[in-house]
């Protein structure tokens, strides 16, 4: 034993830091683990659990079992290699639980802390410091948007973690060139491979070898300096070893993909040209406005990172470059850590590509930053003599976290919510960004609703009678799964937040993702009056738990439906005494006033549905169908004109707008409005012949009779 602790003091002596790393590598491991226990389930798990099934059946029966490659009902799941949701089930299989979303969460926070590793070897590498290494690993471990994604989102993070330890391999090996170890081209190829069978996107580690062969030659040249008659030999062996590793990698991640596997080169080929235009298409919220994640800002990743990153992290990048980062023998090293965190950002910005939730599909970006960060301040400590300077030095980086670890302590489990003072913090994001877009908070609500159902009676009340406490929600897979054991007393359905009044529930619960921003910034209307419990990072809700208190517009709607007018006018009048912000019943109480010939009734109703969610296009295309009814075309074109621009692809303001030139005998107008109608929506039949109808009333007859011919009239 006394031998043991010798050989551990002595190495422990031999140099500090590398002790401090690997002890912070230790205490990580465990950490991070316990820490993803609190994690709710995020928004794209529940798809996950059956796909894993099937495609470990892929395996077992050989190929035989198909259902891993057929086209997946959502999310066209048999596109990504799924290798960590296939790890989770291995491991929930062997340990035998019920919870597997728990296994999930420790299988996520596993890559959450290879990637931590990684990002400390990459800084030791680059900056021959351990010192380095641990100042990286503890700008990523405290960074929260980084830390909240590694206890549940198994998609972004083994990515990131699977792509760090990639770049660290490839960087050994032309840092050991021309003779690089056997075990760092095997584990450059592994990463290669393992990467591809997360996502496709691996694949840029092949031409992350040719880019950072091209630093290599060129640092080699104007360096240490190149003889002519040693460049070509030099080029032939780099490209046996690129070519080598490459198909190795690419071969691993081909076996450990079924869908790749079937048909190695065309399937490959369409997932990244599928990819590359990414098919799902959500409205985001960014910069206080409802906007389409293909037709974002180009700057919308680059702004997410900046202020959702430490402002430690942000100082410390661009600190390297001015302290060392270019010196001879660095500039190989920087070129490789600040390629792998510029390209991405990069290409995303040139491609156009359509993202959305923030910048996760481009976290695999940030522990490069990160890495860099710690060589910037590591430099900087290095540049002064002063021993008391180099103590205050090393602990700035911690002094600047204080913001983040002082978020992380609060908010736990909601870190990946982090906004910096870029943003103005959580206060000055709220109602500009997208909060809990992974529905996270859901768990913490499904938890509070069982206890508030249980405690009060209501459970037993409505059980006793023959039923069960209906709750809803948008992300209802998440709350289903969290009141899996109590499936006697709760049933779980889905709503929208627009929606809620339609059914009749007991409990409704709503992340505030999605919701206009208007009305989130509106504090008469929201939260809403059966608000019975919130859910808030740094004092702002993320989620809301309603409770159903009346249920007036429930049965309103239902008599609308039934054609009973009367009675539903009654019900929906009631449910605006109660809540006179309630969107629902008053769509449906305006509908009904304009069908039984109230419209002066009708128009003051969405006035005051407009005076506090101006951006509502329901509420808007009201509107200027009721000015446009009464005569009143200024403000009716005003209200069209809102339409488009709060909906970019909602058309029925131009579709109104062109009626409205037709009215008033303005048919170029009506002309330039159904054309720009068409741009958007191609399909829209009767825009078609409303074209056609105005290029006659100008005495076009020849344009009128072309469109009539193209549409089938």
């Amino acid at each position: 034993m006394n031998k043991i602790f010798t050989k551990i003091s002595s190495w422990v002596r031999a140099d500090l830091w590398r002790a401090c790393f690997a002890a912070a590598a230790v205490l990580s491991f465990f950490a991070m683990p316990i820490l993803s226990g609190d994690a709710g389930m995020s928004g794209d798990e529940y798809l996950h659990f059956d796909h894993s099934k099937n495609v470990i059946s892929f395996y077992k029966t050989f190929g035989r079992d198909t259902s891993a490659i057929s086209p997946s009902i959502a999310k066209a799941l048999e596109l990504y290699g799924n290798l960590p949701d296939n790890l989770s089930y291995i491991a929930d299989s062997i340990l035998g639980t019920d919870d597997i979303v728990r296994v999930r969460h420790w299988v996520c926070a596993g890559f959450g802390w290879l990637c931590l590793l990684f990002c400390g070897l990459l800084a030791f590498r680059a900056g021959r410091s351990w010192r380095a290494a641990v100042i990286a690993l503890l700008l990523l471990f405290c960074s929260p948007r980084f830390l909240g994604h590694s206890f549940n989102n198994l998609k972004d993070i083994p990515f990131a973690a699977l792509m760090m330890m990639g770049v660290y391999f490839l960087m050994r090996l032309f840092q050991t060139f021309p003779k690089p170890p056997m075990r760092i081209a095997a584990m450059a190829a592994v990463s290669i491979g393992l990467t591809i069978a997360v996502r496709v996107g691996g694949l840029l580690l092949i031409a992350y070898f040719a880019v950072f062969a091209v630093f290599y030659l060129v640092c080699l040249y104007f360096g240490k300096g190149l003889p002519k008659n040693k460049f070509k030999p030099l080029l032939v062996r780099l490209i046996w070893y690129g070519v080598g590793i490459s198909l190795a990698g690419y071969a691993i991640g081909v076996l450990l993909w079924p869908y790749a596997m079937v048909s190695p080169i065309s399937n490959v080929a369409q997932v990244l040209a599928t990819m590359s235009k990414f098919f799902s298409v959500l409205r985001q919220l960014f910069e206080g406005k409802m906007q389409w994640s293909d037709a974002l800002p180009w700057y919308y990743t680059p702004k997410y990172i900046l202020v959702t990153i430490p402002i430690a992290v942000i100082a410390g990048m661009a600190l390297y470059p001015f302290v060392g980062g270019f010196r001879r023998q660095n500039v190989f090293s920087t070129l490789v850590v600040y390629f792998a965190f510029i390209f991405p950002i990069f290409w995303i910005i040139y491609s156009n590509a359509n993202v959305y939730g923030g910048w996760r599909h481009s976290l695999f970006a940030y522990p490069p930053i990160a890495a860099a960060a710690a060589l910037g301040f590591n430099a900087l400590i290095g540049v002064f003599k002063n021993r008391y300077v180099k103590i205050a030095l090393t602990a700035l980086p911690l002094v600047c976290l204080t913001n983040p670890i002082i978020f992380i302590v609060k908010n736990h489990p909601y870190e990946y919510v982090y906004f910096n003072r870029f943003a103005g913090g959580i206060k000055g994001a709220y109602g500009n960004y997208e909060m809990d877009y992974y529905y996270h908070s859901t768990r913490r609500a499904a938890e509070w609703v069982r206890r508030d159902a249980l405690q009060s009676g209501i459970a037993d009340s409505i059980t006793g009678a023959g039923g069960k406490v209906r709750v809803v929600s948008w992300h209802s897979a998440s709350v289903q799964y969290f009141l899996r054991h109590d499936t006697a007393k709760f049933s779980v359905g889905f709503a929208r937040w627009y929606e809620r009044g339609f059914g009749n529930w007991d409990y409704a619960i709503f992340t505030i993702t999605g919701m206009p921003p208007e009305i989130l910034k509106n504090k008469r209307a929201f939260p809403p009056k059966n608000t019975a419990y919130q859910i808030k990072v740094d004092g702002i809700p993320v989620c809301l738990v309603l409770k159903r208190t009346n249920r007036d517009d429930f049965y309103g709607h239902k008599a609308m439906q039934e054609g009973r007018a009367a009675q539903a006018a009654g019900h929906l009048k009631t449910a605006l005494q109660y809540d006179p912000y309630n969107e629902q019943a008053l769509e449906d109480l305006i509908t009904i006033y304009e069908q039984t010939g109230r419209p002066d009734s009708a128009l003051t109703l969405a006035e005051h549905w407009i005076s506090f969610n101006r951006g509502s296009t329901t509420a808007l295309n009201h509107l200027a169908n009721l000015y446009f009814a009464q005569g009143k075309y200024s403000n009716a074109l005003l209200a069209a004109g809102s339409i488009i621009k709060y909906n970019s692809r909602d058309v029925s303001g131009l579709w109104i707008a062109a009626h409205i030139y037709a009215a008033q005998d303005r048919p170029q107008d009506a002309i330039r409005t159904l054309q720009k109608l068409l741009s958007i929506r191609g399909d829209h039949i009767h825009a078609y012949h409303f074209l056609a109808e105005m290029f006659d009333r100008t005495g076009n007859k020849r344009q009128a009779e072309e469109i009539r011919r193209a549409v089938g009239q």
